[in-house]
């Protein structure tokens, strides 16, 4: 009498277990994870100015969480509250990098601290941006 067994078939079975519980393992620790969007904001001045004299300072950023984006430069000195100096265009996501530039000037002595913020807005003339990032602070020395 001969007997015939299927070989291969448990292996195989066995097998198919162990990718679908693999596969089925990293979905749900990739679900796990919370998605973060991509951007930056990034702000140039000079390290120094004289008393009086003209400035320029120049912000630009992107983030892929908006739909549109406008980028303001913001200063104060002596740790007193933030003011606008300058906003830049609002740019549509996928374009070009939201930017703004602005010409200032230190009217005393001390430190003068500058950052820019990066908004998103729903549509281009949304009156309602939501704050998304802000660069580092930069210090121009007043001299």
């Amino acid at each position: 009498m001969t007997r015939t067994t299927k070989t291969g078939t448990k292996k195989l079975s066995g097998r198919r277990v162990a990718v679908t519980a693999a596969l089925g393992l990293a979905s749900v620790a990739m679900a796990a994870v919370p998605a973060h969007a991509k951007g930056s904001v990034d702000v140039t001045a000079p390290s120094s100015a004289a008393v009086g004299k003209t400035f320029t300072v120049t912000a630009q950023g992107n983030d892929d969480a908006a739909s549109y984006m406008r980028i303001c430069l913001e200063g104060r000195t002596a740790g007193k509250a933030w003011h606008q100096l300058a906003c830049g265009a609002t740019v549509e996501r996928g374009g070009s990098e939201a930017q703004a530039t602005a010409k200032t000037k230190g009217t005393q002595r001390g430190t003068l601290e500058l950052r820019a913020v990066l908004y998103a807005l729903n549509s281009p003339s949304d009156n309602h941006p939501v704050r998304m990032r802000a660069s580092d602070v930069v210090k121009v020395q007043v001299r």
